[in-house]
């Protein structure tokens, strides 16, 4: 039976181990994408409020001009619950141009008027979640049809749902929300227009003493460490070693 060189048998021994180890940190460190298919302006706002936050992102661009925004994996469930917390990335509402596309079909006067509710929701939706602090803005309209046959008009109403993040004084602008839904809808007036306001939760902050290094670049320079180590060790293996015997036989 034929053995083995004795240095390289514990060359085998001591690289698997290492390996696996540099494996480890250097998986660690790999990409996630947060989001994709954005356009530049909402992938550079997203790397904003994340930069903010402590979490490193990059941005990546991909087919016909969408930007994706990537963190390491090891920040990936704070990026998201930060991003999500600051209203990103917002909502695309709808416009009455684009409700009342004209598409070659006949309409109803009934799905016209469908149409023209949700396309104005959807206009002062768009517009209120524009005041600066707010992360999301819903507006639900009533607009009943009139009755030939009745001398009373159903009056409209409107609810308002606004999330908005703390530090930012939005019940203050609770009339100016009433009065520019007023103001929009035709027949409908001031008190019939409730305003509902929830902050949003913040995000607990975890104690951060100044110059700590981040995870992901500890991981890193322990992974580069191991490989070092593992290199040097093979070199010194791989040197025949005077005194010794080059094989073991059987």
């Amino acid at each position: 039976m034929t053995a083995l060189p004795l240095h390289r048998c514990w060359q085998g021994r001591i690289a698997a181990p290492l390996l696996f180890i540099a494996a480890l940190g250097l998986g660690g460190c790999g990409k996630q994408e947060v989001y994709g298919k954005l356009n530049e302006t909402a992938a550079n706002e997203m790397i904003a409020v994340l930069s903010q936050s402590g979490i490193v992102a990059s941005k990546v661009e991909g087919e016909k001009g969408a930007w994706s925004v990537d963190v390491s994996q090891g920040d990936f469930a704070k990026a998201v619950e930060t991003l999500r917390a600051h209203g990103l990335p917002h909502e695309e509402y709808d416009s009455l141009g684009t409700v009342f596309k004209k598409e070659g079909f006949t309409s109803t006067p009934l799905e016209e008027r469908a149409r023209l509710v949700y396309g104005l929701s959807q206009e002062l939706s768009r517009t209120i979640s524009n005041i600066d602090g707010v992360v999301q803005a819903r507006v639900h309209l009533t607009m009943p049809e009139a009755d030939p046959l009745s001398r009373e008009a159903k009056p409209s109403a409107a609810s308002v749902f606004v999330k908005y993040r703390t530090g930012f004084d939005l019940r203050s602008q609770t009339g100016a929300i009433k009065a520019l839904v007023t103001n929009a809808i035709e027949g409908l007036t001031y008190d019939r227009v409730s305003v509902v306001m929830v902050p949003a939760q913040t995000l607990p902050v975890l104690p951060r003493e100044e110059g700590m290094v981040p995870i992901a670049t500890l991981l890193a320079l322990f992974a580069l460490g191991v490989l070092g180590v593992a290199g040097r060790a093979f070199w010194r293996m791989r040197r025949p070693k005077p005194g010794l015997p080059d094989t073991v036989r059987s």
